[in-house]
């Protein structure tokens, strides 16, 4: 991994936008949404995509919501917004969900979304797939934002600032300028995902960036600017899982031999 190579920081531009219809130029583009008892929120971030759709007629082709083993009424209501409900069966996961909702779609350019945010917009799914469409050497893209802590206007991604960006600030030149690497909301095309594949749990969000970056450089990424995202917030506590698959994922892959 060259010290020089840097993710590119897409500016969407909104003539691009306009054109993203003819820019397709025949490729299918799927949406997948990894949700596991996440009731209060799936239908808003179905109808923002729907929305999408409407705005940018045949850019999106489908919609596939991966049901992790929810509990609540998640895959019903994400069936009434109009998405399509597959259930992961076995060992759950979000990397294992990913894994599932590539293999039940058939977009050229994928495009994951989370199931969990309060404020999804009908520019998420077009700028994410943006620098794909323009440029031919971009293989993944993710999202950067601005994210509040209860009533204060930046602060969360406390697992992404004290984990995410200090291990890929140390171990991994140029992965630490991506702002938000454990973002839910990336895209890529479909080659890319099934050469890298998808670690389990929380660490493949992490594991994607790295493994992307190794097999075809750290300029192959791109990120974009999506405004604000809104999501619950967990508690401190519930952090550390997440923070530990976070640091796993990102050890193994430089090599270091970890205790099972």
């Amino acid at each position: 991994m060259a010290v020089s190579d840097i993710p590119t920081t897409f500016s969407v531009d909104p003539a691009l936008l306009a054109t993203l219809g003819e820019a397709k130029n025949g490729r299918r583009v799927s949406v997948i949404i990894p949700a596991q008892n996440e009731a209060p929120t799936i239908g808003g971030v179905i109808d923002a995509v729907q929305a999408s759709n409407r705005r940018w007629p045949g850019l999106i082709d489908e919609i596939v919501v991966v049901d992790d083993h929810s509990t609540d009424d998640t895959a019903a209501i994400a069936s009434r917004h109009g998405a399509r409900v597959a259930v992961l069966r076995g060992d759950g996961g979000k990397g294992q969900a990913m894994q599932f909702g590539l293999s039940v779609t058939s977009g050229d350019i994928v495009v994951f979304l989370d199931a969990d945010v309060q404020n999804t917009t009908e520019e998420f799914v077009p700028r994410l797939i943006a620098p794909l469409m323009a440029n031919e050497t971009i293989r993944l893209v993710k999202a950067y934002y601005d994210r509040p802590l209860h009533n204060m206007p930046t602060g969360g991604g406390r697992v992404t600032e004290l984990a995410a960006r200090p291990i890929l600030s140390l171990l991994y030149p140029g992965l630490g300028e991506i702002r938000q690497p454990l973002a839910g909301e990336t895209a890529g095309r479909r080659d890319t995902f099934v050469t890298v594949g998808f670690a389990d749990a929380y660490g493949v969000e992490i594991a994607l960036l790295i493994d992307v970056a190794t097999t075809y450089g750290v300029a192959s990424i791109a990120q974009v600017d999506l405004g604000v995202r809104r999501h619950r917030n967990r508690p401190i506590e519930e952090l550390r899982p997440m923070s530990v698959d976070v640091l796993r994922a990102a050890l193994t892959r430089f090599g270091v031999r970890l205790p099972s």
